[in-house]
């Protein structure tokens, strides 16, 4: 086989790989579009493991401490709504949030997918993984993991769901000059990735998130 010949065949595994990738982005996008069919009840515990930016951490889920949000959780991780999402809210002493999907298409699907409030009966401890809200039953996509007690939200109804039992170290670490920025006025949410990419280039994200066997 001539070098002409070997460079034409590359090309044409790559032009084969490329369609075949997005013909699975298509296919995850569309699933991803319809909350509704995202709606299988979770192991009554499991794991998730978040590769990010700076390393990869693992949060264990008991279904117990919050089924719905449990539930809600496990969809998410497994359709891989959080992957390339950006960990856009960092408050050391207090807290870490994620749960936007870049692809805005996919993020407006799940602006009125509200959950129903679980009974808070876990505290918001360090390490402790908990929905984002806006007030009673208002939860969707967004989570947060706390990074110190935080046992006044209790109160306030945040129901945790999971803790995080390997990587806090590695969230520890996670980019914290923009504060507030990245979603002030829900711009990352209306606006995506690629908002976020050019005026917030230092956002460590989630690469990829899958439910662990």
């Amino acid at each position: 086989m001539t070098l002409r010949s070997s460079l034409a065949a590359l090309a044409v595994v790559v032009a084969a790989a490329t369609v075949v990738s997005a013909q699975v982005d298509l296919a995850k996008t569309a699933k991803l579009s319809n909350p509704s069919q995202l709606n299988e009840k979770a192991p009554a515990t499991y794991k998730a493991k978040f590769e990010t930016t700076k390393g990869p951490f693992v949060v264990e889920v008991h279904r117990e401490w919050a089924p719905l949000g449990a539930d809600r959780f496990y969809n998410l991780v497994k359709a891989g709504f959080y992957d390339d999402g950006r960990l856009f809210r960092v408050i050391p002493d207090f807290m870490v949030q994620f749960g936007i999907n870049g692809n805005t298409a996919v993020q407006s699907k799940w602006l009125n997918a509200n959950l129903k409030d679980d009974p808070v009966k876990q505290s918001n401890k360090r390490g402790f993984i908990t929905f984002a809200t806006a007030g009673p039953n208002t939860r969707t996509t967004q989570v947060f993991v706390n990074y110190a007690d935080n046992a006044r939200l209790d109160r306030q109804g945040f129901a945790p769901f999971g803790e995080v039992v390997s990587g806090m170290d590695v969230l520890d670490k996670l980019f914290s000059g923009y504060g507030e920025k990245p979603n002030a006025g829900n711009a990352y949410l209306m606006k995506g990735n690629a908002y976020v990419t050019e005026n917030f280039p230092k956002l460590d994200y989630i690469k990829k998130a899958t439910i662990e066997k």
